[in-house]
């Protein structure tokens, strides 16, 4: 297969296009650099308009859509919102026009999101539960709505509504591992709230497969299928790194250093990966003491 993506230089892009490689698929990497994966071919775009290579969709299979400035953008202003709000709806419009305009038209579209969409606090939660109105929630339904109108022309669209990856090197996980690693790990908070995650290596095998099952369409949680608190989530890793797990953060203290990005670590609502599972993917790493196995040996 051609496949095209549309962040692949970063984190997540780098594991699909490794993998994708790794099958002998032909892989394209919208960039506004010059550094790719190395097997994957780069291709020019300003992330704003079809100009210089929308023409090339119609030599590809499947497109992916996985921009967007990571949240871990400290502190959270108004111009920083503004740029998570431009970085994933501004190039998701781009991508949909090259592929309305396309004279043949791939016949996947692959849309990155977050679990957040469901918001941080309520029962469990699965694709069929409502978007919350929050910030975070908000920002998922106008960045899965911005291409939208690719199914109106027949193109099949699948939603990733991901949870934080936990890889050991890229993402998020090196950060959070290291407080336990100097020997001042805790739960964030009460810990009581939600952690919700997912392996690397499910993430990846789980877009694969909804590739590959053609009846795959619509949203699809990926998310580990236990639900896990903050506290259970760092007693288990705190577990496997062979450290104290003893030190809780207060709450008080994360929202005046963080202001609004706190709700990352000290809220989150438990959800569970319902369709996923059902269009018969088998999750790897069910449980975190088991992906940090894996991770941190």
């Amino acid at each position: 297969m051609n496949i095209m993506i549309a962040g692949g230089s970063g984190f997540l892009g780098a594991a699909l296009t490794k993998s994708f490689l790794a099958d002998g698929h032909k892989v394209f990497i919208l960039t506004r650099g010059s550094r790719v994966p190395q097997g994957a071919q780069a291709i020019q775009w300003d992330a704003k308009t079809t100009n210089g290579w929308g023409h090339l969709v119609h030599e590809m299979d499947v497109v992916i859509h996985l921009t967007g400035r990571t949240l871990a953008s400290w502190p959270w202003t108004a111009s920083i919102k503004r740029d998570f709000h431009d970085s994933r709806i501004i190039p998701g419009l781009a991508l949909a026009q090259a592929i309305l305009e396309a004279d043949r038209r791939p016949s996947l579209f692959i849309q990155q999101s977050g679990i957040n969409y469901y918001g941080l606090r309520g029962n469990l939660a699965d694709e069929s539960t409502s978007p919350a109105d929050d910030f975070l929630a908000q920002l998922t339904v106008v960045w899965e709505g911005a291409t939208k109108s690719v199914e109106d022309v027949g193109v099949r669209r699948v939603i990733l509504r991901s949870a934080p990856i936990l890889d050991k090197k890229d993402g998020l996980m090196p950060l959070m591992a290291l407080p336990m690693k100097l020997f001042v790990g805790g739960p964030m908070g009460s810990g009581n709230f939600a952690m919700p995650w997912i392996h690397i290596k499910d993430w990846v095998d789980a877009a694969r497969h909804l590739i590959q099952k053609e009846d795959s369409r619509g949203a699809f949680n990926l998310v580990a299928p236990t639900p896990t608190s903050n506290a259970e989530f760092n007693r288990a890793l705190a577990s496997v790194l062979h450290r104290p797990y003893w030190f809780p953060t207060p709450a008080f203290l994360l929202r005046m250093i963080l202001g609004e990005m706190s709700v990352l670590v000290l809220e989150g609502r438990f959800s569970q990966p319902k369709r996923l599972i059902e269009s018969g993917y088998k999750i790897q790493f069910p449980g975190p003491h088991e992906a940090f196995v894996d991770l941190f040996g």
